[in-house]
């Protein structure tokens, strides 16, 4: 565990400071912000990369879904709590440049800028800090020797991540009016769909024939904070699926200049 810890708190944000610099050399021209925003996707797509092999490997790995274990299923849960923090400070750093761009003056780490943060990304902070307080101590402690399978299934949730960030990057180096920008949003699409929002009847229907009996009786047959804990996962998924919807619309039936908003 403690290895673990500290392997993954120095390899993230070493990563994004290596990228950084890379980008300095690659891209002269590009501005501090520039470099900050696309590091922080690269490093993002690794982390998820990293999560969804992991995640794969729990779920082949268990064929009980109850009862089988992985190690993988306890040791990566000490990857994610290091990088989820080190995310939440790198969307800080996102938007202080941001802010600085629009030219609103806040010194960097003050109180003013800390609380412009948390308003305009209450959703993700709350979703990660969600994971870090509730889901790893529910994970790590208290469902005991149970249910490697789906928390093998949850890590296998950030398999849209690397495409959401590739469509940030190539709005980002001005390329959303490329085939490539179009083909990655039906990626998007389809595999957020696939892994952030039909993963969920799925574990109720892989837990439902584990057990005999029909999917839409498992929520009445296992405990209440397994179904709130779910709510409170699909919850934020199905308002982002939402908006990718409404990027999407836009991208394929908007006018270029819809397009680059």
């Amino acid at each position: 565990m403690w290895r673990t810890l500290a392997l993954a708190s120095a390899f993230f944000p070493g990563l994004f400071i290596l990228c950084i610099r890379l980008l300095r050399w690659a891209a002269p021209g590009w501005s501090l912000k520039d470099r900050i925003l696309l590091s922080g996707r690269l490093v993002s797509t690794v982390q998820a990369t990293m999560a969804t092999v992991s995640g794969i490997t729990v779920v082949l790995s268990c064929k009980n879904v109850v009862y089988d274990r992985h190690w993988l299923a306890v040791e990566y849960i000490w990857v994610l709590v290091p990088y989820m923090t080190y995310d939440i400070y790198v969307m800080y750093l996102c938007h202080w440049h941001k802010s600085q761009e629009k030219g609103i003056l806040e010194k960097k780490h003050s109180l003013a800028s800390v609380w412009s943060f948390l308003l305009q990304e209450r959703l993700m902070v709350t979703h990660h800090l969600f994971i870090l307080i509730v889901l790893t101590p529910i994970t790590q402690h208290f469902r005991g020797e149970l249910g490697d399978f789906f928390v093998g299934c949850i890590f296998i949730a950030e398999l849209s991540t690397p495409f959401v960030s590739l469509g940030k990057i190539l709005m980002q180096l001005k390329m959303q009016d490329t085939l490539l920008h179009k083909v990655n949003g039906i990626l998007i699409l389809v595999t957020f769909f696939l892994c952030r929002i039909l993963l969920f009847p799925f574990m109720y229907a892989a837990y439902g024939r584990q057990v005999g009996i029909p999917a839409y009786l498992v929520p009445f047959r296992i405990p209440l904070h397994c179904n709130i804990a779910n709510a409170s996962l699909i919850a934020p998924q199905l308002y982002w699926f939402r908006l990718i919807c409404r990027k999407a619309a836009r991208l394929y039936g908007g006018s270029p200049a819809h397009r680059s908003r």
